[in-house]
């Protein structure tokens, strides 16, 4: 590394730590509580990775969203996902222009075009629709009749799941849910943050959220996270973490083979060891501990680990069973 870049990552790194305080207070504007949530998302944004978030309706998850979009001065844009959401509806489609030189097919970009897109209830809309998003997640373009479009950078998918209301949904495949670097849950507050929350909500408006960075600065955030150092038997904790979660597999714990049906791919070790560096960083620390790993196992791993009948029997949850591979592999 240089020495301008090195002085360059240094001032990204100085520009975070002292804006930690400042991000806190500007969501609290609007957000009571969900520190854990909010955290993850911002990881997931620091990270460039895309999130699930699952939570009942009226817990303030398209608020959330859209007061960081406000954080980071992103372009956002909101699609509710309904069973008659077609794929144009999410891409853009070609219409017939007239012009000058005659008629011509135009391009006109759907909602996808944004930087921070909100994917309402991506459960609801069939399977074809949910396809949509796959290119548009992985490789941050859209195809329209042959030809291919990059969608602006930065750019994040944040979906919304109701677990409550499963008639007529779609379950997400696996492949799709494999592209989401967390799955959050977002659950309801305590009492004194709900009667805060029914206050601020029926009195006057907040203040406006202020924006603090640019979308410029989220991608240095980018380069400057893979650069945060992290020792190599770190690394193997997130590997050997997201290996035990897989039955029939060695070194898989008898639990695993009795309640898991299908474990953690490489991805999860991947999104572990990047998250784990962006926490480091939100957090003003120097490097990455296993801890960092363990701390995010969660949203990291739920929506990777599918639990079998035995475990439905038996009332195992997913969460349940990471926090039993978080036991059998100990502190690392």
């Amino acid at each position: 590394m240089s020495v301008d870049s090195y002085e360059i990552q240094q001032q990204v790194i100085e520009q975070i730590r002292s804006s930690r305080e400042r991000m806190r207070q500007e969501l609290a504007k609007v957000i009571v509580g969900q520190e854990e949530v909010t955290q993850q998302l911002l990881i997931s944004l620091f990270a460039g990775g895309h999130c699930l978030i699952t939570g009942a309706p009226g817990l303030a998850k398209t608020l959330l969203v859209r007061t960081i979009a406000q954080l980071f001065h992103l372009k956002f844009n909101r699609i509710q996902f309904t069973p008659d959401l077609m794929p144009a509806d999410i891409t853009g489609t070609e219409i017939l222009e007239e012009t000058e030189q005659g008629r011509r097919m135009t391009f006109v970009p759907g909602p996808v075009f944004a930087n921070v897109l909100l994917a309402d209830e991506i459960n609801r809309t069939p399977p074809k629709t949910q396809s949509a998003m796959l290119e548009a997640m992985q490789e941050h373009q859209v195809t329209a009749a042959g030809v291919q479009y990059k969608l602006e950078e930065p750019f994040f998918v944040l979906a919304t799941q109701n677990p409550i209301e499963m008639e007529g949904t779609y379950p997400l495949p696996e492949a799709q849910l494999d592209r989401f670097m967390f799955n959050v849950r977002i659950d309801y507050l305590p009492e004194d943050d709900e009667v805060t929350v029914v206050q601020q909500t029926t009195s006057t408006k907040p203040e406006p959220v202020q924006s603090l960075f640019s979308g410029e600065d989220v991608l240095r955030f980018h380069e400057v996270v893979r650069s945060v150092p992290i020792a190599e038997d770190v690394v193997r904790y997130a590997v050997r973490l997201a290996a035990a979660s897989r039955p029939g597999q060695p070194g898989a714990p008898d639990f695993i083979d009795q309640w898991v049906s299908w474990g953690a791919g490489l991805r999860a070790a991947q999104f572990l060891v990047l998250g784990a560096k962006a926490q480091a960083l939100l957090e003003g620390n120097s490097h990455v501990t296993t801890e960092d790993i363990r701390r995010l196992a969660h949203p990291a791993l739920r929506h990777r680990i599918l639990v079998g009948y035995r475990a439905e029997a038996e009332g195992v949850t997913v969460d349940h069973v990471i926090d039993r591979l978080l036991e059998h592999l100990g502190q690392g």
